[in-house]
């Protein structure tokens, strides 16, 4: 992987600053934090192909949670921290998201409340995992996983990254159609 080479060679540089969550990783220790995490998705389950949802504004944890799905071969779907129910729903039911990483809420926006409405009607959704140090009904924390993934063992997400291939897909965006004008409603990408 092209971060495994990055963090190698610059492994002391400053990789990832985040102002104002007053946190600073160099490339080392991002690296470390991202295998964390990925061996944290597989315990939870995520398999290559996978669709997991990401459902946050800025946050380390956002860039941290996008490479480590990347290193599982997991397909990322990334969700507009602006989504209101309606949208969310689309997203995570036309993806068949089966794992959404997010953080509580967005300014207005409560999204654990969002997820809890939602989950009835989401079959595929096995897990919820919240960028909080408080859990919520049977979801688990960040911490949470980045804990059990320190504690697996390495080889297993090293053997999954061999099988990996430059042309697996990787992430699924949805837009609003606004940046096409109305041709752009017509199409829509689908990646099975």
């Amino acid at each position: 992987m092209c971060l495994d080479r990055i963090c190698e060679h610059f492994a002391d540089s400053d990789a990832l600053i985040s102002r104002h969550q007053g946190l600073r990783y160099t490339y080392a220790q991002l690296k470390q934090e991202v295998e964390n995490a990925a061996r944290g998705l597989m315990w939870i389950g995520v398999e290559k192909g996978e669709r997991v949802g990401v459902w946050s504004p800025n946050c380390a944890e956002w860039l941290i949670a996008q490479y480590a799905l990347a290193k599982v071969g997991a397909i990322m779907v990334n969700i507009n921290p602006a989504y209101r129910i309606r949208e969310l729903e689309h997203a995570l039911t036309q993806s068949g998201v089966s794992v959404i990483v997010a953080a509580r809420g967005f300014r207005n926006s409560d999204y654990a409340a969002m997820i809890d409405e939602l989950a009835p009607r989401l079959p595929a959704l096995k897990h919820t995992v919240y960028f909080s140090k408080q859990r919520l009904g049977s979801s688990i924390t960040w911490n949470d996983l980045l804990e059990n993934g320190i504690r697996a063992p390495g080889s297993p997400l090293h053997e999954r990254e061999a099988s990996l291939q430059c042309d697996d897909p990787v992430n699924i965006q949805y837009t609003s159609g606004t940046t096409g004008g109305q041709r752009a409603r017509r199409y829509r990408i689908t990646i099975s």
